[in-house]
């Protein structure tokens, strides 16, 4: 499913921004993108985005910016690091026998000697800050999934009320189709020139019944009843669906198959596009919800 968050958080002379994304996936991906201070908040932001999304590819960015009070970053002087730098840098030239001293240019320019406020904090005292503005975000992301998702109900109640109505139609027909192919088989006899049977013949009869039973479809519609109902369930579940659909998808789609394969009627034959065809945009629609 489709959405958008923001959140933001001020805190301590610095701000964290957070935004959201995510669009259509069958399983869970999420993506996150951090400043290099926060990288250890990762699995944190993980854990909380897993707790409120469950399908879909999720595309999360943190920016972290100097606060509305702190135009500027200042910066400090690590001078127990410079000192050992010039420890090791002159230790260096003299085991390589380099000539020239030890500069300030060289100390200036070694990592970690000059560092500005956001370094000096440390990636758990973001934590706090990214939590509030993460959960600002996926509140308004989930909201709007929501709406998305009541689209998407409507548009799965009309594709299964559409099925329902089409398998009604092959459970009132099933019960003609043994009678059918008794009439078909006393005609065809008739127009091989041969005696038409009695109708207590028992050749004719066990050729009926084994037909009838080779045929019958009872079981399949059943189940594909029960399905139906589970879709009506599905409806009203407050947790994450969209795997249960899939689920339901495939076992209708076993159901409509065994129907159409053992069917054999014109009539019930015709219902049963219908059902595939009705099934495919189910299918792909229930990929689309959480």
């Amino acid at each position: 499913m489709t959405g958008y968050g923001r959140g933001d958080c001020a805190r301590n002379g610095f701000k964290v921004t957070v935004e959201i994304s995510s669009v259509n996936r069958k399983q869970s991906e999420i993506s996150v993108a951090l400043p290099r201070e926060m990288e250890m908040l990762e699995a944190q932001i993980r854990d909380l985005i897993n707790r409120h999304v469950a399908r879909g590819r999720l595309t999360a960015r943190v920016s972290l910016h100097a606060g509305a009070s702190q135009t500027a970053a200042r910066m400090h002087l690590n001078l127990p690091l410079a000192k050992a730098y010039a420890h090791e840098l002159a230790r260096l030239a003299r085991q390589l026998r380099l000539p020239g001293p030890v500069t300030l240019d060289h100390l200036t320019r070694a990592p970690g000697v000059f560092q500005t406020d956001e370094q000096l904090v440390e990636e758990e005292d973001f934590w706090p800050a990214v939590e509030k503005a993460l959960k600002q975000a996926l509140a308004a992301l989930v909201q709007m999934r929501e709406r998305e998702g009541a689209h998407l109900a409507k548009d799965l109640s009309r594709r299964i009320a559409i099925m329902r109505r089409a398998a009604a139609r092959i459970q009132k027909q099933a019960p003609k189709v043994a009678a059918r192919y008794r009439q078909q088989l006393i005609e065809r006899i008739k127009a091989a020139g041969l005696e038409a049977p009695a109708a207590d013949d028992d050749r004719l009869l066990k050729e009926v019944v084994y037909f009838a039973d080779r045929s019958d479809i009872s079981e399949e519609l059943t189940r594909l009843q029960s399905h139906f109902q589970q879709f009506d369930d599905c409806l009203k579940a407050r947790e994450p669906v969209g795997r249960m659909l899939d689920f339901l998808a495939q076992e209708m789609n076993r159901e409509i198959n065994t129907i159409g394969s053992k069917a054999n009627d014109s009539r019930i034959s015709r219902e049963v596009v219908t059902l595939k065809a009705e099934l495919e945009k189910f299918r792909e629609q229930a990929q689309n919800v959480e």
